[in-house]
């Protein structure tokens, strides 16, 4: 699980990195999902709810870079 006080620490870059990573750490988790080789399903939603929290905070600080020009 990742916190948002270390995602806030990345840049834009890192945070879309950051974000990619997460969604294909999603895929595989989805695919041994469907070829019923997880045991844990709750990592699915852990990680839909890390994705969610990074594309949270890569919004705000491009939002915010915005404001500042």
């Amino acid at each position: 699980m990742t916190k948002a006080a270390e995602l806030r620490t990345k840049d834009v870059a890192g945070l879309t990195a950051e974000v990619k990573a997460l969604q294909k750490a999603h895929f595989g988790l989805r695919m041994q999902k469907a070829t019923q080789q997880l045991n844990n399903t709750a990592t699915i939603r852990t990680a839909r709810r890390d994705i969610a929290r990074a594309k949270t905070i890569l919004v705000e600080k491009q939002m915010a870079d915005k404001s500042a020009k």
